[in-house]
């Protein structure tokens, strides 16, 4: 039914163009037979028109409507948006350009100029979405808190001055509170960021990058056991996250089509929208530091809140394989820090008090030296069952 349609309306614009151009052409463009120009070329092109048409408009119908599909909402009122400033910039260029008196450039000019400020409309509201979006809520954010400040200054203008002082220290730690952070795959994955959003440490809002999702996606689907139970986990936090944190959690569209790494496009996002990345990547780690975006590295965070061991504290640790060096333990601690006790391989499986004899802190963590204590001469052991 749709192709009747485009035929019926492709023979229409075919016999009114053939009609147009009989009609206007110059003497002597058709030939002449008995007194009558013919009409053959125009009904050639009427055929051809009535052939060819209804596919060719099919197709770039077909093409509009896939391009809407892929195309994100906000992406959609970003270029209407853009493409209306474009115009009325067009516009107000009307009159100027019209009155150039060379050739007919005053006829061309004009549409031209409509045609370039609507396309660098388009192209710059879509393309800077998230920088508009942030500008104009930034804005709109102090135009509010100045109101509301302003308002209760004068309902309270009897208050002293230090409480004008700590209300406007609220207003900033609010206005502080609305800021994003973005969260990296691995970050959801390893599943701490669910219970340190539940104490209250992150202030903000926190952002799920759409391709983000889609890779954790995608290794929740892999045919790799290990691969598909992580990514699983990361969605069943993303899902604990949404539903039992203290912070706000939000699913950004937000991509970025010439990129295809999804480190490079985190970055790329978080330097848009000035935005720190909480993630555990350490190649990730350092890429986003030399771009100048702020880490919020979860290991580093682990290792801070570490107990702290001083040399000389005792502490019990059961042996469970040699070290590199002839005669070493080592065993690990609940949290994971290896500890490396000197002449503790005669003590392996058992649990063995030991003194602490340095402390080394490493890219990867902190690792413990120490060596059997001494009690009477007799080093203090329990035997594992």
């Amino acid at each position: 039914m749709a192709k009747r349609v485009l035929q019926v309306l492709g023979v229409g614009v075919a016999v009114a163009a053939g009609a147009l151009t009989l009609q206007f052409a110059p003497k002597g463009t058709f030939p002449v037979v008995d007194g009558n120009r013919t009409v053959w070329p125009w009904a050639v092109g009427i055929g051809l028109v009535v052939l060819v048409a209804p596919y060719v408009i099919l197709a770039l119908v077909g093409w509009i409507v896939k391009q809407i599909q892929r195309a994100r909402f906000w992406d959609l009122v970003a270029a209407a948006g853009g493409l209306i400033v474009g115009l009325l910039i067009a516009l107000l260029l009307t009159i100027p350009l019209s009155a150039i008196r060379f050739g007919d450039l005053n006829q061309w000019l004009p549409v031209l100029s409509a045609l370039l400020f609507g396309y660098l409309g388009v192209a710059v509201s879509v393309l800077k979405r998230e920088e508009i979006q942030h500008a104009v809520g930034s804005l709109f954010r102090r135009r509010r808190d100045r109101e509301v400040s302003d308002h209760d200054e004068a309902d309270v203008a009897e208050e002293t001055r230090p409480t004008k002082r700590g209300r406007k220290a609220a207003l900033a730690a609010v206005e502080k509170q609305q800021e994003k952070v973005l969260l990296d795959t691995s970050a959801i994955i390893d599943g701490r960021i669910a219970e340190i959003s539940n104490t209250g440490f992150i202030m903000g809002t926190l952002v799920v990058p759409r391709f983000v999702l889609e890779e954790l996606q995608h290794i929740a689907d892999s045919a790799d056991t290990l691969r598909r139970n992580r990514g699983r986990r990361g969605l069943d936090i993303l899902n604990r996250l949404q539903k039992e944190a203290n912070v706000p959690v939000e699913v950004s569209d937000t991509d970025f089509e010439t990129v295809h790494e999804v480190d490079a496009k985190l970055v790329k996002m978080a330097r848009q929208i000035h935005a720190p990345i909480i993630t555990n990547d350490f190649n990730l780690n350092k890429v986003a530091e030399l771009q100048g975006v702020k880490v919020l590295n979860i290991n580093e965070l682990a290792n801070a809140v570490k107990p702290a061991l001083l040399p000389g504290e005792d502490m019990f640790v059961k042996i469970i394989q040699e070290g590199k060096e002839y005669g070493q333990g080592v065993g690990y601690l609940d949290d994971g820090t290896m500890i490396v006790v000197e002449n503790g391989k005669t003590f392996m499986n058992s649990e063995l008090e030991v003194t602490v004899t340095r402390v080394l802190q490493t890219a990867a963590g902190r690792m413990i030296f120490a060596h059997p204590k001494a009690a009477s001469g007799t080093n203090v052991m329990r035997r594992s069952s």
